[in-house]
């Protein structure tokens, strides 16, 4: 994620040109990060305690995000990025966790897994699978931030960094699931018991590390280029 947001910086901030980013090499790498990000963060939602409490820190997190980016690169402005959103999938969660405990773990992934693919170009106006457009949603649902925010971004609607409720709450409810199915079936127990103090802090220090990236490196490529 570092190394994607310094070549993005790079690309878009400094004019470097880097023809392979902007080709399917490049989003591949970049899906590949939101993806993984998102699953892992709903797959590690069951841990720990004070799940309201962090669910409000990350989408307070991201307002900050918001309001720096609009105050000081308006330009570049982030919008309903992806610490939003995953502040309030936490807060969701908090909501609808009685139910969810009732529901069977295989059958919760496979549909949410499956809603997120239908959905995911919902964004672009369209339901379906792949390359394959099923069905068109009315351009009235696309009118404003609400349904921005919803996933029915309007037409002019910007921002660098964008992760609507729909689909992405799917993916991440899918790795609820999937914690949910490697706790029942033991296979938590099974994972390599492996020690790495470096990647451990990181992990533990994830949310104040993902808040000042960005401004290290573009303090760094500043000072390079």
């Amino acid at each position: 994620m570092v190394a994607y947001h310094a070549i993005w910086d790079l690309v878009y901030i400094f004019g470097m040109r880097l023809d392979w980013y902007r080709t399917e090499i490049g989003y591949v790498w970049q899906q590949s990060i939101c993806w993984t990000f998102i699953l892992l963060s709903g797959f590690c939602w069951s841990m720990g305690k004070s799940k309201f409490k962090r669910g409000l820190v990350v989408l307070g997190a991201g307002f900050v995000i918001t309001i720096v980016t609009l105050l000081f690169m308006p330009e570049n402005r982030v919008v309903f990025g992806v610490l939003t959103l995953l502040g309030v999938c936490m807060l969701i969660q908090n909501l609808f966790e009685s139910f969810y405990r009732r529901c069977n773990s295989t059958i919760g992934m496979v549909f949410a897994f499956f809603s997120f693919l239908l959905l995911k170009d919902i964004n672009s106006g369209w339901i379906g699978l792949a390359v394959w457009k099923i069905i068109e949603v009315p351009k009235s649902w696309y009118a404003n931030l609400v349904t921005a925010f919803l996933g029915f971004p309007f037409r002019k609607f910007f921002s660098t960094d964008y992760f609507s409720l729909l689909p992405w709450y799917f993916l991440f409810l899918t790795g609820y699931f999937l914690y949910r199915f490697m706790q029942e079936k033991e296979l938590l127990q099974k994972l390599p018991d492996i020690h790495i103090a470096p990647l451990e802090w990181i992990g533990k220090h994830s949310l104040i590390l993902y808040m000042l990236h960005q401004p290290i490196v573009y303090g760094v490529l500043t000072i390079v280029m």
